[in-house]
């Protein structure tokens, strides 16, 4: 496949979750982040070559790669394993993502916002992938992936290994903010369409909520539930950290 444009470039590179097989650059291009992607790429031995940028625009599917494309491919799938990895994981579950620039959009919250690990149920997202690595400014290649037919069966493992595990749900549930996340947790959200399965539902052991300021009965997206959520989570671990100086 070909990706588009430096940011995924450098993250198909640099991340080590696929195979890049040549790299095209505009003739006439210095700048420096250009320059670190062709060293990177010789550094692993990938092939790269100087093009025009009719040539580039022909091998694209539009005219927004910014001089920069990479034959790729398709994403290596993660192990089980990367779920508990690192000393303190914030693993996210997420459901019924269809479209593949929100699915893109959810990934870049959340890697943002601290998540070590994403489960997702099986898919093949394989002609999105140029869409999902681009519209996730690169963190689609940088954050662990786990698919599974069953993820209500890996939150039971997370539970079982001392996760607090959390359902985006309103019914029965907390305000958000009032959950603990400070150690290892789990948060699980589903899409605007279908939510939450209800396996995954009784799997989670608590819900919680996002509330409104206004009388708006429709759910957020996932991207944007994603993002409140995650950096609520980064808040309550860094938050001694990230007070300006002199506040209490």
């Amino acid at each position: 496949m070909i990706l588009e444009g430096k940011i995924s470039v450098k993250a198909a590179l640099l991340a080590g979750r696929r195979d890049v097989l040549a790299v095209y650059v505009q003739k006439g291009r210095h700048d420096k982040e250009t320059a670190f992607i062709l060293a990177k790429a010789r550094e692993h031995g990938v092939r790269t070559e100087l093009l025009e940028r009719e040539e580039l625009d022909r091998r694209a599917e539009g005219k927004t790669h910014g001089g920069i494309l990479c034959e790729a491919s398709e994403r290596k799938r993660d192990e089980e394993s990367a779920l508990f990895a690192g000393e303190n994981p914030f693993v996210f579950v997420l459901e019924g993502a269809e479209d593949p620039f929100n699915y893109g959009y959810v990934i870049r919250s959340l890697y943002a916002g601290g998540c070590t690990a994403m489960i997702v149920r099986t898919r093949t997202w394989t002609s999105a992938e140029p869409v999902i690595l681009k519209s996730s400014a690169g963190a689609y290649d940088y954050l662990p992936i786990i698919e599974s037919d069953a993820p209500e069966e890996l939150i039971q493992k997370c539970r079982e290994r001392g996760f607090s595990c959390y359902a985006a749900m309103r019914k029965d549930a907390m305000v958000y903010t009032a959950a603990d996340y400070t150690g290892p947790v789990l948060l699980a959200v589903g899409g605007e369409m279908r939510g939450l399965s209800k396996n995954v539902l009784a799997a989670c052991q608590s819900n919680v909520y996002i509330p409104y300021a206004n009388d708006f009965r429709n759910a957020l997206n996932a991207s944007s539930a994603a993002s409140v959520l995650a950096f609520e989570v980064l808040r309550q671990r860094r938050f001694d950290k990230m007070k300006p100086e002199g506040i209490l």
